[in-house]
């Protein structure tokens, strides 16, 4: 087996590509090591000491190193993490956790934002624009978007894996997720970190 490894936009985070599925559906992200306990994959990565975050998208797990942790140490030990659990098919999450269950992101308790009726169609063209346009893009780059409300013309957003933490993720909300919804959307004035 071989996994493949790709620089994200995030110098503190890289693309790990096993060649198979990591998630069926949905994605997963661990920032913390408690967080980490409901996979036993992202907890032994968490378990090197040297990381931030663990994030699963469906081909593919970012890694995000702890501030000062070079690479050229680190990215041996998660190589080998990942090609142990993937050559021993073992399950990605520990037997009775909700981890298998990727939760959807529009669900209302983790709304930032209580939304109106009204905005019913305004939220669904959002939703349709960043799952079609945004999400593949940002996957590519090693992470997620998650829609977090909407409300009075303002779009929250939270960023995940690899492009949590991104030097550049704030330019990537303002100009061009923002520039995006704006167009299409035209009740968008401005989009927010969530």
């Amino acid at each position: 087996m071989f996994i493949e490894t790709e620089t994200t936009p995030n110098p503190a985070s890289l693309k790990f590509l096993p060649g198979q599925t990591v998630m069926d559906s949905g994605t997963r992200e661990f920032a913390s090591p408690e967080a980490a306990e409901a996979s036993p994959l992202a907890q032994a990565i968490f378990d090197t000491g040297e990381v931030t975050n663990v994030f699963f998208g469906g081909d593919f797990v970012s890694v995000t190193a702890a501030p000062g942790v070079e690479w050229t140490a680190l990215k041996p030990q998660v190589l080998a993490i990942l090609l142990d659990h993937f050559v021993s098919e073992a399950p990605l999450f520990a037997p009775g956790t909700a981890g298998g269950i990727s939760v959807p992101a529009e669900t209302a308790d983790e709304l930032l934002v209580e939304e109106r009726a009204e905005d019913a169609d305004i939220v669904a063209q959002i939703n349709d624009l960043l799952e079609t346009r945004v999400r593949p893009a940002v996957a590519g780059d090693g992470g997620d978007i998650r829609y977090r409300g909407y409300r009075d013309g303002i779009v929250h957003l939270q960023m995940q894996g690899a492009c949590s933490g991104c030097p550049s993720s704030t330019a990537t909300l303002k100009h061009g997720i923002e520039g995006l919804l704006k167009h299409y959307v035209p009740e968008v004035v401005e989009v927010r970190a969530a």
